[in-house]
């Protein structure tokens, strides 16, 4: 690393980037991977736009890309409506 001002300051935002970006993946995974382990139809159908409303708020700050975001909200759209 070069001992310049703007580098070092540039390692610090860096790092705190990272972390923000690590948590707000890290819960998103966790949200959808407990819309698809939800077998009850009812509870799936209100966890579902929570879902996508978080998916939409990573999309808008680039933590994932748009169309990453669109094809969760899709699969797990098709997953809630195949519930019986």
């Amino acid at each position: 690393m070069a001992n310049h001002k703007s580098t070092i300051k540039r390692v610090r935002q860096a790092k705190v980037r990272r972390l923000h970006n690590r948590y707000y993946a890290k819960t998103t995974r966790n949200a959808v991977s407990a819309l698809r382990a939800t077998t009850d139809k009812s509870e799936a159908v209100a966890l579902l736009p929570k879902v996508n409303s978080l998916l939409d708020k990573l999309a808008k700050k680039n933590i994932i890309h748009k169309n990453k975001a669109a094809n969760l909200k899709s699969s797990l759209a098709k997953k809630v409506n195949a519930l019986a």
